[in-house]
């Protein structure tokens, strides 16, 4: 068996998080410390990928961007976005702070996505989210939550575990939006989670959701 890592411990103990308070305390624990201890040491390239998809996909009007459970910033970081701006928002104050010092976003604003997002409606030209929709995390329920802060036409590129997809109602959720005629069809493409070998979730996979606001 592999030898557990500091950023195996800390997946593994984000994926037993129940409530919005556990996940706000358990992430202020270790922020300082998240970038080394947990993106570099399991080699986690999913912020990467979404930021990957972006660019492939953009239109020149779909900004600002809003990336949904920023953390410490590794999607800005992988957008490299001079001229576009982009606001994190994440429920972990600390986490926050740290992405504060890359001076990356626009904005760093502090929510619960279980909760209504009234404040932030009718925003943002782009939806981004890598490594939110998870275990311990958000189901599929706030992907409904999320369009209200879109402008029509926004595009939304959403990282979904792919364990959690197939064990919760992403399909369900997803089928309703497109037939209600809230989004465009949506299109997934599948990559894998860490590049690094050698960790009990080297194979992890997650699903990239594609999908324009109607």
């Amino acid at each position: 068996m592999p030898p557990r890592t500091p950023g195996q411990s800390i997946l593994e103990n984000a994926y037993r998080l129940a409530t919005p308070d556990d996940n706000a305390s358990y992430y202020n624990a270790f922020a300082a410390s998240y970038d080394t201890d947990f993106i570099e040491q399991m080699g986690y390239q999913y912020p990467k990928a979404i930021a990957g998809a972006y660019h492939r996909l953009a239109a020149p009007g779909d900004a600002p961007v809003a990336d949904i459970g920023c953390g410490t910033g590794g999607v800005a970081v992988e957008l490299a976005l001079a001229d576009t701006a982009i606001d994190g928002i994440d429920i972990s104050s600390e986490m926050l702070a740290v992405a504060a010092q890359k001076s990356l976003y626009r904005a760093l604003l502090i929510a619960d996505l279980t909760a209504p997002l009234d404040v932030f409606a009718n925003t943002y030209g782009a939806v981004l989210s890598a490594g939110t929709f998870t275990h311990g995390h958000l189901g599929p329920e706030p992907l409904r939550g999320l369009l209200h802060i879109a402008r029509p036409g926004a595009l939304f590129i959403i990282g979904v575990n792919q364990h959690h997809f197939q064990t919760q109602d992403f399909a369900g959720v997803l089928d309703a939006m497109v037939t209600g005629g809230a989004v465009t069809p949506v299109e997934m493409t599948e990559i894998k989670i860490y590049s690094k070998d050698g960790h009990d979730h080297s194979n992890d996979r997650a699903l990239i959701l594609q999908y324009r606001k109607i």
